[in-house]
């Protein structure tokens, strides 16, 4: 069995001599993309190159999940004032240096991003014929899609107009290919429907060749297991779904999408299509974490991500962040914020408590510090394969924010209750978790 297969979202084991090329596109590599695509692994090497990208640290392996929007948001507080620019981020100082740096470098990743999703689905009516198998073929095809939306809907969320009652009219430039014309931009309207159009797309092809119709989560995250798992695919490229675009994710994306619009029969029609979804089986196909994930150590809850990252440069990227003894270290802005947002809970059965130390700043005052991205490079009697779904894990999207959009765009009080109340108090009460948590 090649564990390879984790280069999909593990790049530490990913020889790149055949994709370093499209890192950074160049309108005059077009010849090396003719032969790049003259092969299954062409492809194969080209989609990995989007994940090594959208893990890479100015989007989601650091400043998009950890570091810089949280401090944009009020959420961190930090030991030394000399971190990073965040002094600058938190004050809303954005024409300042390192503000200035670090948008431009976000908004240059995610285009860059884009364009390497472009470069397969440009070669892709040419050149599919060499994936012999078909649901391979509508896989590759499906995650470039759906990375090209992903990418689009968060330069809109970062970038665009505000979405309702906005006094200033922003447009923004969708990418649909790679070429040396200036790509076109387009109103906040005709903007969100080609991200919903490429969704559409991709929804299409997901559903009749994702493995996740036959197999679970579980299942495809653990393939590798002949012992404990039978699972059958017919390359291993379609293993480990929870760490590439899939179908739940193209909803989970589409909820996320109406919601951000205002839509909210839509969002909700959306939401509730993950969290009612049964397998085959008549089995839940996403449940919420329970005391598994803490028990195990597994902070960042990956039993009930729809969509994650596997980044083995977690530990190194945040190494200075979350650890006791570093003096650099980065907490919630206040500890009373932090008692505020889980008071009245029990600190021993809520998994969104339990993710959180209390220790001691330099001055030794308790403040709140997070246990979540503090995982392993390496554990002793730990594969790889492990370490790369339940530790090294960066969320991109959660089944609990299905049940936040469900739960806000409910269309009567009722409905709303039905979905939180008779949750919360099980999940609490059986399993050490809630149903609803902010953290991404």
């Amino acid at each position: 069995m090649k564990r390879i297969l984790l280069y999909i979202t593990l790049f530490a084991t990913l020889s790149l001599a055949s994709c370093n090329d499209w890192l950074d596109v160049k309108p005059e590599t077009q010849t090396d993309e003719k032969d790049m695509f003259e092969s299954v692994s062409g492809f194969k090497n080209a989609l990995t190159a989007c994940y090594i990208k959208l893990n890479s640290k100015n989007l989601y392996g650091l400043s998009l999940t950890i570091t810089d929007i949280e401090f944009m948001a009020q959420h961190w507080s930090y030991q030394e004032s000399n971190y990073r620019g965040a002094e600058d981020l938190k004050a809303f100082k954005y024409e300042n240096d390192y503000p200035k740096t670090l948008i431009s470098a976000i908004y240059g990743e995610m285009y860059n991003t884009i364009a390497q999703a472009n470069i397969i689905l440009q070669n892709m009516p040419e050149h599919k014929e060499v994936i012999t198998n078909e649901d391979m073929r509508a896989i590759v095809e499906a995650e470039a899609l759906t990375i090209r939306a992903f990418c689009h809907m968060e330069i809109l969320r970062l970038f665009g107009q505000m979405p309702q009652n906005s006094d200033k009219q922003v447009s923004l430039a969708y990418a649909k290919t790679v070429s040396t014309v200036m790509i076109p931009h387009y109103s906040y309207n005709d903007f969100t429907n080609l991200i919903l159009a490429d969704l559409d797309a991709a929804e299409a092809l997901f559903k009749d060749h994702d493995p996740l119709f036959t197999y679970s989560f579980q299942e495809l995250d653990n393939f590798f297991d002949t012992k404990n798992y039978n699972v059958e695919l017919a390359d291993e490229f379609m293993g480990f779904r929870r760490f590439r675009f899939n179908y739940y994710a193209v909803k989970a994306i589409r909820a996320r999408l109406y919601m951000y619009m205002g839509k909210k029969t839509e969002a909700y029609t959306a939401a509730k299509e993950i969290i009612d979804a049964v397998d085959k089986n008549g089995k839940k196909v996403l449940e919420l974490a329970g005391a598994g994930d803490i028990s195990s150590s597994n902070f960042a809850l990956p039993s009930e991500c729809i969509l994650a990252l596997s980044n083995y440069e977690i530990e190194s990227n945040t190494e200075k962040l979350f650890k006791s003894d570093q003096a650099e270290k980065i907490y919630l802005t206040e500890k009373q914020f932090n008692n505020d947002l889980f008071a009245g809970q029990s600190t021993a059965v809520n998994n969104r408590v339990q993710v959180w130390d209390r220790t001691p700043d330099n001055q030794g005052a308790i403040k709140p510090l997070l246990k979540k991205y503090n995982q392993p490079s390496s554990t002793t009697n730990t594969d790889m394969e492990v370490l790369a779904t339940q530790k090294q894990v960066v969320p991109l999207i959660r089944l609990s924010e299905m049940y936040l959009i469900a739960i806000e765009s409910a269309p009567t009080l009722k409905e709303a209750n039905a979905l939180y109340i008779p949750y919360e108090e099980f999940y609490k009460l059986k399993y050490c978790s809630t149903v609803v948590y902010m953290v991404p």
